[in-house]
């Protein structure tokens, strides 16, 4: 499964950020919607398509994963059987830069809610 501590990127984490201050919603909160909708989307992680995961938020899974910990971890399980442990987080930082381009614009969060 997941490892206990995990991080995005750089780059994603500024945009999370970014939304947050738009928006008010936290960025571990704000990072299981995009996770959702790219998975809802249908992208799919390639390890060829692997980023540093560079970011200075390192937080718990709990914390990044809250109530959606079971389900996030399954779901990757089920796309993804044969990762683990790191590469899966790979594939979880890869599909919340992805979820996360149709995000980052929404200046309020009626804006945000009603694209959701």
């Amino acid at each position: 499964m997941l490892p206990n501590r995990m991080q995005l990127n750089k780059t994603v984490e500024e945009q999370l950020k970014r939304l947050k201050s738009f928006t008010g919603i936290t960025p571990n909160v704000s990072a299981r919607i995009a996770f959702f909708r790219s998975i809802e989307s249908g992208f799919r992680y390639t390890e060829s398509e692997a980023t540093k995961l560079d970011g200075s938020l390192v937080l718990d899974k709990i914390t990044w994963l809250g109530d959606t910990q079971l389900i996030t971890e399954q779901l990757l399980k089920l796309t993804y059987p044969k990762l683990d442990g790191r590469e899966l987080q790979a594939a979880w930082a890869a599909h919340i830069e992805d979820g996360i381009a149709s995000l980052r614009n929404h200046k309020n969060i009626l804006e945000l809610v009603n694209s959701i």
